[in-house]
């Protein structure tokens, strides 16, 4: 009797470690795989252009948005992250970059990193939670890219800090990271189709919403709906907007295009667009572009950006005497 109960006990405690063996290969192979860190004392992890013949444009820092959907490794493990390393995924944040760069980088000198950003569907979730605890990665590899980029910035040039949707949330982060001496060079910072919120602002005082088209220092943020009705509050829930037409914060309307009507809502902090169809940016996994407009926001009001980045560099020129 007494047998059988050990060789029963054994039995179990044998199931019991193969179970467990089993469940802990399970459950790393259901592991997230990190791609390898970016290296940004490599100049191929930059596109870089530098279009300030005269010496009297801005530096400006761009931060690409999301590109990637999870994809798996030939082993089978998940990955929620851009591959800096991988040439598809290069060429994907290289395309917005250069299209990017084709406004922001006459009269500049235009950097944008390659980093690990997160994948679409952290975005899709919807869950603030879960788009936050994966984009740390991303946002840390952005601010070693500033970091790598303010070390060889000549001080008596203004910054500009530009990003688009998650890029956008690149540009908050990179103002709560940088000191106070970086923020006296910082010209403006661009959050272009991504939120600011009361947080963000109660917890930094980098982050001072702009009032109109030549204040400096300040932060731009803008997110273009057809209707109200369809503010994203995971991308768009913001505190602040400013029409990029007219520069005002209030209902003002502005002509774009000779034909598109930009307003901003006060109530909701977002730009309303009338006779525009965006039938050009398809909807997406029912995230983006489905009322809102969202991917947008780099490019049709591009004119108005180039303009403004260079009238902003010029006042921080003429208030630092630097002109």
């Amino acid at each position: 009797m007494l047998v059988a109960i050990l060789l029963c006990g054994s039995i179990g405690f044998v199931a019991y470690t193969i179970n467990k063996v089993q469940t802990t290969e399970e459950a790393v192979a259901r592991l997230p795989f990190i791609p390898k860190a970016p290296d940004y004392a490599d100049s191929t992890m930059w596109i870089t252009i530098d279009d300030d013949a005269e010496g009297t444009g801005a530096d400006v820092f761009y931060v690409v948005s999301t590109w990637e959907e999870d994809w798996m490794t030939e082993d089978s493990m998940v990955c929620h992250y851009a591959d800096v390393w991988n040439p598809e995924h290069r060429e994907h944040m290289a395309n917005e970059m250069r299209r990017a760069a084709a406004y922001m980088s006459p009269g500049n000198r235009f950097f944008a990193p390659y980093y690990r950003h997160t994948t679409m569907d952290a975005w899709v979730t919807q869950d603030e939670d879960t788009i936050w605890q994966r984009t740390r990665l991303a946002m840390e590899d952005v601010c070693k890219a500033f970091d790598c980029f303010l070390a060889q910035h000549d001080s008596t040039r203004p910054i500009i800090i530009a990003g688009f949707s998650q890029g956008g949330m690149g540009v908050v982060e990179l103002l709560k990271h940088i000191s106070d001496e970086t923020y006296s060079q910082l010209a403006a910072a661009y959050v272009l189709g991504y939120k600011v919120t009361e947080a963000d602002m109660n917890g930094c005082t980098h982050i001072r919403p702009a009032k109109g088209e030549r204040d400096v220092g300040v932060t731009i943020c803008y997110n273009t709906v057809k209707d109200v009705k369809y503010t994203k509050s995971i991308i768009a829930g913001s505190a602040i907007c400013i029409n990029p037409v007219n520069w005002c914060t209030d209902d003002t309307p502005a002509t774009l295009h000779d034909t598109i009507t930009i307003a901003v809502s006060p109530e909701h902090h977002v730009l309303v667009a009338t006779g525009y169809s965006a039938s050009e940016y398809a909807p997406y996994r029912d995230l983006i572009n489905v009322g809102d407009i969202h991917s947008c926001e780099p490019w049709l009001y591009s004119e108005c950006l180039q303009r403004n980045m260079a009238v902003r560099a010029g006042e921080w020129r003429k208030v630092k005497g630097k002109s």
